[in-house]
């Protein structure tokens, strides 16, 4: 097989960019405009995604909405990817630090510095050590989706009655093991094979408005306001008695003690504020209404 030959056979994400050919050769300046001009196709290629992207919402909130978690995994930059939007659900929607995690091949260790070959580990281990199920969802990440530790975790994940997502920037057919299929197709990098640039970028993209749009679905917004941060910090408390102050229509002082007295739960200080009630009322009004926080404004 000659060489053409043997480039069209890899992944499109791992192939030399023709539009770069002579980076090395380039003064630092124009190295940066042919890579921000690279990463201006990002955003198009992930706008062609939105259809797809809009079903793991849904599929992705039906399951949550029942007690369901979420699992993503990934090798590498993917891998660390996942966990990174993992983390962020607690403080940002306040969710139990249990219902999204992620699993990166190589374990911890590798959330620092690579693990080599781990990417062709058994990533089915990984979902038994955390329990996954029926009633879980777990979204597979890999910029050429052939990474061995995503495809047999997946593959595991949809034997066991989980809903499954793989997120990988090639265009590729639906594999069997996956209910939904995410593909931002951002082409070869600058630099040949480093699939943290384009890709990386597309993969967060993809994983922000995931977890966002699956977030409001779920009740944990309100308006453009994240009604559900936990004040675990200075700065989150100051976001926090913003939040009962501006919705709630009261003092800045009058929000800090319901803040207080409702023991950081931001939401039901909101419905202190706006029905006049306890915080047991409020969380109360509250569960009835699936924290959906606009429902219980409403007097619905």
């Amino acid at each position: 097989m000659g060489k053409r030959g043997a480039e069209r056979t890899r992944p499109p994400t791992e192939r030399r960019n023709r539009r770069s050919r002579g980076l090395d050769l380039l003064p630092t300046r124009q190295i940066l405009g042919m890579i921000n001009d690279e990463d201006a196709r990002v955003a198009p290629a992930v706008r062609r995604a939105i259809p797809a992207i809009a079903r793991a919402v849904e599929l992705a909130a039906a399951r949550l909405s029942s007690g369901g978690r979420l699992l993503y995994v990934g090798a590498g930059t993917s891998g660390r990817l996942g966990v990174l939007d993992a983390v962020e659900w607690r403080p940002t929607f306040g969710v139990p630090a249990s219902t999204a995690r992620g699993a990166v091949a190589g374990g911890r260790r590798a959330l620092t510095r690579a693990v080599e070959g781990a990417e062709d580990g058994d990533g089915s281990s990984d979902l038994r050590a955390a329990g996954v199920g029926p009633g879980d969802v777990v979204v597979g990440i890999s910029a050429s989706a052939l990474t061995p530790f995503v495809r047999t975790a997946l593959t595991w994940a949809k034997a066991h009655g989980c809903a499954t997502v793989l997120v990988c920037c090639t265009r590729v057919r639906r594999p069997r093991f996956a209910d939904v299929l995410i593909t931002p197709v951002t082409g070869p990098e600058v630099l040949a094979g480093s699939t943290r640039m384009k890709a990386g970028t597309a993969t967060k993209m993809v994983l922000n408005m995931l977890s966002t749009a699956l977030m409001v679905r779920l009740g944990k917004v309100y308006d453009n306001l994240m009604v559900d941060v936990r004040p675990t910090s200075d700065k989150l408390r100051r976001r926090a008695v913003s939040l009962v102050e501006a919705i709630g229509v009261v003092s800045r002082k009058r929000a800090a003690a319901l803040l207080d007295e409702a023991r950081g739960n931001t939401k039901a200080a909101i419905v202190m504020a706006q029905r006049a009630c306890g915080s047991s009322r409020a969380k109360a009004l509250l569960r009835q209404h699936g924290g959906r926080l606009r429902d219980v404004l409403r007097g619905k």
